[in-house]
């Protein structure tokens, strides 16, 4: 259940961070909950090394940083899946 959990959060984080982000992104959705993900559990390692990962009540610190490390992961990715995208374009056209 909780693999489940992690693909529901991730791509809820990644749809959000997609819309903070400015401009368009051109990665699928599956990557986007990929990168999701993968902002989460940036996010939590980062909560768990300042020490805000487990507090009383709801863990709003941790819950910001996992959209902060998911924003910062869909940026990145969405440059990256670009320039792969765009080499393969290129590739195809010669």
């Amino acid at each position: 259940m909780s693999w489940l959990w992690a693909i529901i959060v991730g791509l809820v984080l990644g749809l959000i961070a997609r819309a903070i982000l400015p401009g368009k992104q051109n990665i699928p959705l599956w990557l986007t909950a990929v990168f999701g993900i993968l902002g989460s559990i940036l996010g939590n390692a980062v909560a768990a090394w300042i020490g805000v990962d487990d507090t009383k009540g709801i863990d709003w610190m941790r819950h910001l940083l996992q959209l902060i490390g998911a924003v910062a992961v869909v940026g990145v990715g969405d440059m990256v899946w670009q320039s792969i995208r765009g080499n393969r374009s290129n590739k195809q056209r010669t």
